[in-house]
């Protein structure tokens, strides 16, 4: 068996590795495995537990007839990527790739660098992880900032 203080400290990368042991889930009967879980895997889910929430936080542009598209997403703990649609002019919508709690969602949203007199709505869709949102017209988000929480 290895001595753990022998080892020289060092400073983590998103991208190292921590050995852990992954417990199942109560009522399973899968066995505890041991595992690498990559340092920013155990970040986002430390940042999920201590917050109550996890979140999706990008600028989302949109033109035309054209799906909004996120010019830079900003942070991402949710564990899956959202897919942007166009449903029809000024709607448009967003679906994670898994189920939440809709009493426990909450967006926030601007209109980015578009006339202030423009204005963005959200819904909740009865989708299974969709959003949708709603402008006045297309073309209504330029570089719209966006913060979706889902609360655990």
């Amino acid at each position: 068996m290895a001595i753990a203080n022998s080892y020289p400290m060092g400073t983590p990368k998103s991208d190292d590795l921590l050995l852990g042991t992954s417990v199942p889930r109560v009522g399973t009967n899968e066995k505890a495995t041991t595992r690498n879980f990559s340092m920013s895997a155990v970040n986002a889910l430390s940042t999920a537990v201590g917050l109550g929430y996890t979140s999706y936080v990008s600028l989302v542009t949109q033109a035309g007839t054209n799906a909004p598209t996120a010019d830079a997403v900003l942070a991402n703990t949710t564990g899956g990527n959202p897919v942007w649609a166009y449903a029809s002019p000024g709607v448009y919508t967003v679906t994670f790739p898994f189920t939440f709690n809709e009493e426990k969602v909450i967006v926030f949203v601007n209109n980015g660098n578009v006339s202030p007199t423009q204005n963005i709505g959200w819904a909740l869709t009865g989708v299974a992880g969709q959003i949708r949102f709603n402008t006045q017209s297309n073309g209504n988000m330029s570089r719209a900032s966006l913060e979706i929480r889902i609360y655990a």
